[in-house]
């Protein structure tokens, strides 16, 4: 898929465009015939979803917003968010992989690399030959990531990198990781340091895949440095500059997170309506049920409200203004929603809610994630209240 978004919305927008909707329509006919099939298995199994991520770079979704010329589809932050959200909608675990090789991946190439590293790197991920992965958690650190404990030592043409990293999406199928260390902890987010690190390279190892609550087959690992070198050439921004680009990385993976919250809250709406049509109590169906539609209705408005504060959130980005506050704002209020609605849904389903033979079961377990990578649901509220007292 190589479509340019000719009609960029100025401002906030209620109605998206021709070309969003065209999109749109694309990737979810696509998710419902191919993703959704096979998303219970990839949970079951735990098995990285390369039939799924091979489908999706033929479309051109893994690099949708990557300029044409470096292989993407060169799309707006808005054309992302609905391929986010409706990837997610079929299969979260592939939505939360397609997201972070989009965003957490590609855009601190696309913002801090040099040419060199862009034309090294970017087409090979944006075709989806190459998956990424972004090392910033540590054992010790996850929300306080200015006290990475992880070093790095210049020595002569390469950096040295030690220290372990955890739950590192995508690992399982990555080739590339932009990795965090840190010159000296003691510097805090002054030392830090990104790098571009390649799977294989001499004293890098990834650790067994975690077992996971839900997104189960997210490829999430324990990343180990001992004494791995790193070509010069292939440190991302400059010396000191990591922090700055991990929090920027994470502004816009947070606005990936919101579209998959609101994909997961979507899809548990999706089952609650069907099987409350579907289900019969007390010879008639149970939708027609006062306390079942109330359900429903909290479900419908607060996807509808996520929804638009995350389209906000991503056409404040695509107008080129400072969009922390917006993208906190989303990534916070839709995981709360999907986690309402996947509890909703259960709820609707009753009994068989609590079992596998309905989807609704995975999703609560999806959605619970959203309120803790990238930032937990704490951490936002920190962000936005900085942000508001900053005006």
């Amino acid at each position: 898929m190589s479509q340019t978004m000719t009609e960029k919305p100025s401002g906030f927008c209620f109605e998206l465009s021709e070309d969003h909707k065209m999109v749109q329509k694309m990737v979810r006919d696509f998710a419902s015939e191919h993703l959704a099939p096979r998303a219970a298995h990839y949970d079951r199994t735990c098995e990285f979803p390369w039939e799924n991520v091979k489908k999706m770079a033929e479309l051109g979704l893994m690099g949708v917003t990557v300029p044409e010329e470096l292989g993407g589809a060169g799309m707006d932050s808005l054309a992302y968010s609905i391929v986010i959200e409706e990837i997610s909608r079929a299969c979260a675990a592939t939505g939360v992989i397609t997201a972070v090789q989009n965003s957490l991946g590609e855009y601190p190439l696309m913002a801090f690399g040099t040419e060199e590293q862009k034309k090294k790197y970017l087409p090979l991920m944006a075709r989806g030959e190459k998956i990424a992965a972004y090392a910033l958690t540590e054992p010790g650190s996850g929300s306080d990531s200015a006290s990475m404990q992880t070093r790095c030592e210049l020595q002569g043409d390469h950096w040295v990198l030690n220290g372990q990293k955890n739950w590192i999406t995508n690992s399982t199928g990555a080739e590339i990781f932009i990795v965090y260390a840190t010159k000296d902890p003691d510097l805090k987010h002054k030392g830090i340091c990104c790098f571009i690190v390649e799977k294989g390279w001499e004293g890098f190892t990834v650790g067994k895949h975690e077992e996971t609550l839900g997104v189960r087959a997210s490829g999430t690992c324990g990343l180990t440095f001992e004494n791995c070198k790193v070509p010069r050439e292939n440190l991302l921004g400059v010396e000191g500059e990591g922090f700055k680009i991990a929090m920027q990385a994470l502004d816009t993976g947070r606005v990936g997170i919101a579209a998959q919250a609101v994909g997961i809250a979507q899809a548990a709406l999706d089952n609650a309506l069907r099987y409350s049509k579907e289900r019969q109590q007390f010879k008639k169906a149970i939708s027609e049920f006062q306390l079942v539609q109330e359900m429903l209705v909290q479900m419908a408005v607060e996807i509808d409200a996520a929804r638009l504060m995350l389209y906000r959130a991503a056409l404040k980005r695509d107008s080129g203004e400072k969009f922390t506050k917006e993208a906190s704002m989303a990534k916070l209020y839709c995981s709360e929603v999907a986690m309402r609605a996947a509890l909703n849904a259960v709820q609707v389903h009753g009994g068989y809610g609590y079992s596998k033979e309905y989807p609704v079961e995975r999703l609560l377990r999806d959605a619970k994630v959203t309120q803790i990578y990238e930032g937990t649901s704490e951490i936002q509220k920190l962000v936005i209240a900085r942000e508001l007292l900053r005006d």
